[in-house]
Order: structure tokens, then C-alpha cells, then sequence
């Protein structure tokens, strides 16, 4: 089995920052691509950002500039920088794992973790 646990998240006024972090645990079948998605309330869940294994990011266009993806595979980790956050970024947020490539579908991953809270007040 494979779990994935993510932390970094709170409550942080516009314009601040937050960095998320995701530890993938258990069997793993390498390589294996990671993507961040958020969910707003009564929202569907959306594509944040995702990496390969060789580390080539993809951004959703209301993150460019302001996200970060990375990942060390050595620790098995996966990273999301938020930077300039707005009150429209405000929604849980979930670090996923599935087959390497640029996957933006929710159905594109096969594990996913239990989701951090990130909330922006302006």
C-alpha cells in the first residue's frame, strides 16, 4: 500500500506565504509522477500543479509565478511553495501520486493524501 501525508497548512493573510510539504510512504512503484489539487468549498476539486519523476512541472494558470512544485525523491517527498497567496487560493489542498508524466486529472492519480487547510484572509 501506499500512503501519502501532507502538512504545511494554516491560516496566513494575503500577500503571506505557506510551503506545503507530502511524504509518500509504503510499496511504491518507481518512477511515479506527484500533483497538488485544492478543493474550495462547494467547489470541485481542481489541478494545482504537478511534477515527474524528473522533475518537470506543470502549473495551473492561476498559480503561475506565485507556486512552486519540487520534489526529492530521496526522501520521498513532494513540495509545494505558495508564495503571494490570495483569499481565492483558500481550500484544502491535496498532494496525489500516479503514473510519471504532466497528469492534471483528478482521475490521473491512483493515491492521495488526507488534505492540509490553507486559508487566506484579506
Amino acid at each position: 500500500q501506499v500512503q501519502l501525508v501532507e502538512s504545511g497548512g494554516g491560516l496566513v493573510q494575503a500577500g503571506g506565504s505557506l510551503r506545503l510539504s507530502c511524504e509518500v510512504s509504503g510499496r511504491t512503484l518507481i518512477p511515479y509522477a506527484m500533483g497538488w489539487f485544492r478543493q474550495a468549498h462547494g467547489k470541485e476539486r481542481e489541478f494545482v500543479a504537478a511534477i515527474t519523476w524528473s522533475s518537470i512541472t506543470f502549473y495551473a494558470d492561476s498559480v503561475k509565478g506565485r507556486f512552486f512544485i519540487s520534489r526529492n525523491n530521496a526522501k520521498n517527498t513532494v513540495y509545494l511553495q505558495m508564495n503571494s497567496l490570495k483569499p481565492e487560493d483558500t481550500a484544502v489542498y491535496y498532494c496525489a501520486a500516479g503514473r510519471d508524466g504532466l497528469q492534471i486529472g483528478v482521475r490521473d492519480y491512483d493515491y492521495w493524501g488526507q488534505g492540509t487547510q490553507v486559508t487566506v484572509s484579506s
